[in-house]
């Protein structure tokens, strides 16, 4: 009887030997290698988002990152007591819910109002700022009734438009 080992080395030097008879009996035309033409493409890459959106997010990535560097510092701290770092660890699984329900609300406003926009949670008090032209207090009364429909306590809601 023939042992698994015995049967995998059989099958790829099977494999081996059949690619190694293809690569031979291939035509030569196949395996000439074609010079590629030079083509002079431009690339533009055109950013709609506002730089105001994009320092938002920057500076609150920071702050974010920060925090959580201290909070894992209590965490692995062997000094720290068990109370420090169950509140610790209470406080980091909040930042991470909240910069996840962040970035879900963006892209609800995104698709809901075809706006690009920042999000940022803080207890119950929720900043909104908006990239629009438009400063319709209509469009921040919809946005506004649309994030507090993904909460069920009653949040904070503050919009601020930001022209480009």
């Amino acid at each position: 009887m023939i042992n698994k080992q015995s049967l995998w080395f059989v099958t790829l030097l099977s494999l081996v030997l059949v690619l190694g008879v293809y690569y031979v009996t291939m035509p030569n035309d196949l395996l000439k290698t074609e010079e590629t033409k030079n083509v002079n493409s431009e690339v533009t890459v055109d950013v709609e988002e506002s730089d105001m959106l994009v320092a938002l997010r920057v500076e609150r990535d920071e702050e974010v990152a920060t925090k959580m560097d201290e909070l894992e510092s209590v965490l692995t701290n062997e000094t720290s007591t068990t109370d420090e770092k169950n509140n610790a660890f209470e406080e980091l699984k909040l930042l991470n819910l909240n910069i996840g329900k962040e970035e879900e609300l963006e892209t609800l406003i995104l698709d809901t109002y075809k706006i690009k926009s920042y999000v940022e949670i803080n207890n119950d008090q929720i900043k909104v700022v908006v990239n629009s032209s438009e400063h319709d207090s209509k469009l921040a009364n919809d946005i506004m009734r649309t994030i507090q429909g993904e909460f069920d306590e009653k949040m904070y809601i503050t919009i601020k438009f930001e022209t480009n």
